[in-house]
């Protein structure tokens, strides 16, 4: 999230931050000539914003969702104690959790909290746990459940770390992160120190993944900054005015983490012996999978205007970062963005793993397509450079919302940076709408109309998004965690214009597969998905597979890669269900593509 920066005129000393492209800004800029000031310099920012905003042939039509927070019970509201020293931490905090904490078939809410980066107080508000009645109205049951963790709080993932049938929660910090075990009971326990993953500095996305294919799920920990309240500093805008600062201003990028299942509600640090440690980087989101499809389980790393990192599984118990090699480190003019949110995807069904992640304004997102482990930057292709270019985003996720066949996209977006048209209005300065984009007929995505897929857009600073089946309807809904202001709920209204059918696939033990790759057969035609929780922004999503099916009413045949290397064929099924699939109970035709 680099930042133009400025003069230190509170304390009138000199303190330049590099901004983008290494440009220095001139100092002696007075506070009077802002007005001024603001016209020449925010130019290029609203010509991105202008850019943003033309879309050739927008998809235009009823609203995709609904804003249903009124009526969900949901009363959570974020803060993160914005104060007049503007501290870094600030700028960043808001993750959300979907996952199904009680077991009774669906998906429960869970919100971190920020809280006041100047004060040691442990008695602030609070993260908040939210239990799904029905209908996608919700119950707070914090107290009740004992995960309330009122450290400054970051983002979440969940999985079911020991194997007993129900998910367990991880919490990540500025300070030490939480790991909430659950009891089965609709209680969890705190096992932090027991299970010894406090990491103890500023993490942000975390994920579950069994990288050494053991059977259990380890734990990778994406850290942030080496950031302490004794080392901010000040930034500036070019016309002198107060703002948040880039993590590069900064110099400190913090090492990741990664932890060892070793059984008995045990983790071992491996962080340095699996070379994980061997680079730093500014780390904001994390996306799991096989990315050369050797059987291994790699991690990819989006890094905040440092260069991505690919670490790639050597099988030994260590990792090789072959993001430059590979063609996913920097863009297609060879340069390192402002990574924020990254997912895992199959764009081109062909069964590998392609990426997509969020950047900062003026940047654009970028989609890499996978090309037999060597990737492709086709974000132009894919009409989606220049409707990014104005917005900063964040929490993300690609799902078929409106059951065509063809995958959406969507971006909860909110700045980092200080807009003078945002200030001239007189709202909350980071305020930006989000967006959605559909497929048409050939590679390209549109822009939805109207913007954002709701009939008035949302306007607010977005940080993490979930997207799971929160009224088990059938279609996709999506949960954006809001920075200083309360949640969007938002009910699928598009689903309605096709079919679907949806999968909970299950290992032997009857946890979820995460990592399997599913891959439907319907009338010569092929869709693949993939088990995951974790991927987007500091969130974790529903983690059964839903293929849109628009009029097919059948599918011939599913195709699971197991975890372990195996593969089953399950079916056919009928449209329009849920079904549940479970490791050993299919056939075993061995693998065509």
């Amino acid at each position: 999230m680099p930042n133009p920066t400025g003069p230190n005129l509170a304390n009138r000393r000199e303190l330049h931050c590099p901004g983008r492209a290494g440009m220095w800004m001139i100092p002696g800029v007075a506070v009077l000539a802002i007005a001024a000031a603001i016209g020449g310099w925010w130019l290029s920012g609203d010509k991105g914003s202008a850019r943003s905003n033309v879309v050739a042939t927008p998809i235009d039509g009823p609203a995709w969702f609904e804003d249903t927070l009124a009526d969900s019970n949901v009363d959570f509201r974020h803060s993160s104690a914005p104060s007049v020293g503007y501290r870094f931490p600030e700028i960043i905090s808001g993750g959300v959790c979907l996952f199904d904490y009680d077991m009774d078939g669906d998906l429960d809410l869970y919100f971190v909290q920020g809280g006041d980066v100047d004060s040691d107080r442990t008695d602030g508000p609070g993260n908040r746990l939210y239990s799904n009645r029905g209908n996608a109205v919700f119950d707070d049951v914090t107290d009740t459940a004992g995960v309330g963790d009122t450290a400054y709080g970051i983002g979440c993932t969940c999985g079911d770390y020991d194997a007993d049938g129900d998910v367990d929660l991880y919490v990540t910090n500025l300070g030490s992160n939480v790991l909430y075990r659950n009891n089965g009971d609709g209680t969890f326990t705190d096992v932090t120190g027991e299970a010894g993953v406090g990491d103890a500095g500023w993490s942000s996305s975390s994920a579950f993944l069994d990288y050494d294919s053991d059977g259990d799920l380890d734990l990778y920990v994406v850290n942030y900054i080496n950031w302490a309240l004794d080392r901010e500093i000040e930034c500036f805008t070019g016309a002198g005015i107060r703002d948040y600062c880039s993590p590069n201003n900064y110099n400190a990028p913090a090492p990741d983490s990664l932890y060892r299942n070793d059984g008995a509600g045990v983790f071992t640090d491996v962080s340095n012996s699996s070379g994980i440690r061997a680079t730093f980087g500014n780390g904001l989101g994390v996306a799991w999978g096989d990315y050369n499809s050797d059987g291994r389980v790699d991690i990819y790393v989006a890094n905040d205007g440092m260069p991505n990192q690919l670490w790639i599984n050597q099988g030994d118990g260590r990792f090789s970062d072959d993001a430059l090699i590979s063609g996913c480190a920097v863009n297609v003019h060879g340069l390192a963005e402002a990574g924020m949110g990254v997912m895992t995807t199959d764009i081109d069904n062909d069964g590998d793993l392609d990426l997509f992640m969020s950047h900062l304004r003026e940047e654009s997102n970028t989609f890499y397509v996978n090309r037999g482990g060597m990737f492709d930057d086709a974000t132009a292709r894919l009409g989606l450079a220049s409707p990014s270019v104005g917005f900063t985003g964040f929490g993300l996720g690609l799902a078929d919302f409106d059951h065509d066949g063809r995958l959406d996209i969507y971006v909860a977006n909110g700045a980092v940076k200080l807009e003078a048209k945002s200030l001239a209005a007189g709202r909350d300065p980071y305020v930006e709408r989000n967006q959605l984009f559909a497929r048409g007929n050939g590679d390209r995505f549109e822009e939805v109309v109207p913007l954002g897929g709701t009939s008035e857009p949302l306007l607010a600073t977005s940080r993490g998004a979930a997207i799971g089946d929160l009224d088990n309807d059938g279609d996709l809904d999506i949960v954006v965690a809001n920075k200083d202001s309360r949640p969007h709920i938002l009910r699928n209204l598009a689903g309605s214009r096709g079919g679907w059918i949806m999968f909970r696939v299950l290992d032997r033990r009857g946890v979820d597969a995460l990592g399997a790759a599913v891959q439907i057969v319907y009338g010569g035609e092929k869709q693949w998905r993939f088990v995951q929780r974790a991927y987007g922004y500091c969130s974790a999503h529903d983690p059964r597979v839903h293929f849109g099916l628009a009029e097919v009413t059948s599918i011939d045949s599913v195709l699971v890669r197991w975890p372990n290397g195996g593969q089953e064929t399950f079916g056919p099924f009928e449209a329009g269900g849920l079904y549940v699939i479970r490791e050993g109970t299919g056939r075993n035709p061995g693998y065509q593509d």
